[in-house]
Order: C-alpha cells, then structure tokens, then sequence
C-alpha cells in the first residue's frame, strides 16, 4: 500500500477542492419546472393563435371562391333561339289575310259585309259580300293552318332549349348561374304560352268568321224571300219555244 507524505496529503485535498468548487464568477444553472410549463403553455396557445389565423385565412379564401362561384354567368343562352321563334309565330299572325287581327279593320270589314249589310242594297251587292264573306272564310281557315304549323315547327327547337337549360341548371356552379338558367327556363315557358294563344286566335278568328258568314247568309235568305215574296202577281205572257218556218 502507497502511504503519502503529509504535505503530498495535503496538496492532494487541496487540488480536489479547487476542482470541485467553483470560481466565485460562475453562474449556476438551475431549472425551474413552474416557470417552463408556463412557457410551454404560452407557446402552445401563441401556436393555436397561429392555426387559428391560418383556418380563417383559408375560410375566407373559400367564401372569395364561392363568391366567384355565384356571381358567374351562365356560359349558355338560349334568347336568341326564343326570339326567333317568337318572331315567327308573330309574322305568321301579321300575314293574316282580309281581315287581320286589328279591332278598327275588323268593324270596318262587319259594317260593310256583315250584320245589317248581308240583308241590304241591290242583288248584285249582297251577292259580291257573299262572296267576300266566303273568301274571308277560306283565308282564315288558311291562316290558322299556317299558323299551327309555324308553332309545330317551332317544338324541336322549345325542346332542345328545355334539354339544354336543365342540364345548366342542374350543373350550375353558383347561384346566379342557376337563377339566369330559371330565368330562361321561365322565359322559354312564356314563348310556348305565347305560341299556343297564337294558335287559339288563330282558329277562334277562323269559326268566328264562318260563324259569321252563316249568320250573314241566312239574313240575305231572309231578305232575298222578302223581296221575292213582295213581287207583283205574275203575269202569264205567250212564249215562244219553237219557230214556224
């Protein structure tokens, strides 16, 4: 066993006490549990601030997209087509023949062929308002022939239009692109509307005016007996039926 000297003894114990003390300018670390988890918490919550700024960025970059959604227009319309038929059928109308549809053509044409006229003035004038009364007739009968048609051919466009606008509607992004398609699906309705009053004016005006043309002939009937029943009493005359040679 290796015995020391006092004064090696000594030395010894005091190199391991400068080791183990520290210099008097050192600072000690010391850890304070409390106050950390107070930090962990403020940066936890300064983290939830942060998450919850970035969602509310994020949802107000969506309501920007739906906005962008429901203010877009409709990439389709179908007015030009509505149009076109409108216009047709309107022109069908205006080529109505003798007496239009205008309220003032209409009492001009009964005042001078219908009503009283029918049973007044010589032979030969009640015969050509008959005969007028029959042309009116006929061309009306046309008319609303021409305009039946008009509004027959008008159906395969109305349906491809209707085809056309639901499937819009159904697949529309935004609401405005929904109500434009409403809008012209209610538009598309009103012009077939407008179509089916053409075509019941149209065959109203042809039985009024046969309707009235019966009427008017039985009043010059009625006229034509009168007259021939007010006649003098025939006279007998001497006819000659073969000559003598």
């Amino acid at each position: 066993m290796i015995k020391l000297r006092p004064l090696a003894a000594a030395s010894a114990v005091a190199l391991s006490l400068a080791i183990a003390i520290p210099p008097a300018s050192a600072q000690w670390i010391v850890f304070d549990p409390t106050n950390y988890a107070q930090n962990v918490l403020t940066a936890a919550r300064e983290l939830q601030q942060v998450n919850n700024e970035i969602q509310s960025l994020t949802n107000e970059a969506q309501m920007l997209v739906n906005q962008a959604k429901n203010l877009a227009s409709l990439p389709m319309s179908t007015l030009t087509q509505l149009q076109s038929s409108i216009a047709q059928t309107r022109t069908l109308l205006s080529q109505a023949q003798n007496i239009a549809f205008n309220v003032q053509q209409i009492e001009q044409s009964y005042s001078s062929s219908y009503g009283a006229a029918a049973g007044s003035g010589s032979t030969s004038a009640m015969v050509a308002n008959a005969e007028t009364r029959w042309q009116n007739s006929v061309a009306a009968f046309e008319d609303s022939l021409k305009v039946q048609a008009g509004v027959v051919g008008n159906i395969p466009t109305n349906t491809n239009a209707m085809t056309s606008l639901v499937s819009a509607s159904q697949n529309a992004t935004g609401a405005l692109q929904a109500a434009q398609a409403g809008n012209q699906l209610l538009a598309l309705q009103s012009g077939q509307l407008s179509d089916l009053v053409a075509v019941l004016s149209a065959k109203s005006r042809a039985d009024a005016l046969e309707q009235a043309r019966q009427a008017a002939a039985e009043a010059q009937g009625q006229q034509n007996y009168k007259l021939f029943s007010t006649r003098s009493t025939y006279a007998p005359g001497t006819v000659t039926m073969f000559r003598s040679n």
